[in-house]
């Protein structure tokens, strides 16, 4: 059941730079853009941010240069800089490039899988196995995504049972936090309830985060649910970077500045700072020359002094 106690204090884990850089056209992005977009987003106060993947470059070029930007940036104190790394190969090159973290995914559909990664759930797990053993050999802290939560572009449905014992799993294997995430953004308050209900009876809610997409609009009411029972990492994306793959022209990842806003109004902490957050979210966006998808920095666009994203610098 869900909590009546909301967490005092949330860690907002910023996939901006990766998750929502990865669905940009190329044409726009370059090393020095990304360095010194991570560096704002860390000067915002963010301290978990993900920077970038060593994916094959053929498959996922925009993160082909994710070794120069790990090499570039200037680090902060009590920041996490991760890197998505989905095999041995990919552990390893991160290692080189000096990472503070990892993370694996998988699904909890074999036909999403079959789809996105060529195996089943089952032969994601035995390849992420010697992945984790070398970065836990490293020290490196391993976190997991798993994918389609709530439904599955090509199945349905997700069982939360199927769910929860894919998170028991990775959690056994050694990664640390286990981000749950709603891929298509189908799913609705009382599925993320049933969702919560089902998985922290097995992996504990300290180690759970969640990732939700607004492509239904549903984030942040799924986002209240999730934290009403407890969970206080959420995975956020600064101007709402990164569309959903599967339902064209509609928003993908819930931006960063509208959960912060909520957050702030309920007296939850997170050291992260509204107003240089919403000035990067207009800024990245001039970049890109695309309309802020944050509704919150939509708002306060007139109090920032920002150009209108045609006016690119």
């Amino acid at each position: 059941m869900a909590h009546n106690a909301l967490p005092k204090r949330v860690r907002l884990v910023e996939v901006g730079p990766r998750d929502g850089l990865q669905n940009e056209p190329a044409l726009h992005l370059n090393t020095a853009l990304k360095v010194k977009l991570i560096e704002r987003l860390a000067a915002c106060g963010l301290t978990h941010i993900e920077c970038g993947s060593f994916v094959s470059a053929s498959k996922v070029p925009q993160m082909a240069d994710s070794a120069g930007v790990f090499q570039q940036i200037r680090r902060h104190n009590g920041v996490r800089y991760a890197a998505l790394t989905p095999n041995l190969r990919a552990v390893q090159d991160a290692i080189n490039t000096g990472v503070s973290e990892v993370a694996v995914f998988t699904a909890a559909s074999d036909a999403f899988n079959q789809h996105n990664i060529h195996c089943t759930t089952d032969e994601s797990l035995q390849r992420f196995a010697p992945a984790i053993e070398l970065a836990q050999q490293h020290q490196l802290p391993v976190r997991a995504y798993i994918s389609t939560v709530i439904e599955c572009p090509y199945s349905g449905p997700t069982d939360p049972v199927t769910v929860a014992n894919l998170a028991e799993q990775l959690t056994a294997m050694g990664c640390y936090e286990i981000s749950l995430g709603d891929t298509i953004g189908t799913g609705t308050p009382l599925q993320t309830a049933r969702l919560l209900e089902t998985v922290t009876q097995q992996v504990p809610v300290e180690r759970i985060a969640v990732h939700f997409h607004n492509t239904y609009g549903q984030a942040l009411a799924n986002i209240l649910t999730a934290l009403q029972f407890g969970v206080s990492v959420i995975d956020t994306s600064i101007a709402g970077l990164g569309g959903c793959p599967y339902a064209p022209g509609a928003s993908g990842n819930i931006a960063t500045e509208d959960v912060l806003y909520m957050l702030q109004g309920m007296g939850i902490e997170t050291g992260v700072s509204l107003e240089k957050l919403v000035s990067t979210s207009h800024w990245i966006c001039q970049q890109l020359a695309k309309e802020n998808d944050s509704r919150v920095s939509q708002a306060l666009k007139p109090l920032a002094g920002v150009k209108t994203f045609t006016q690119r610098q």
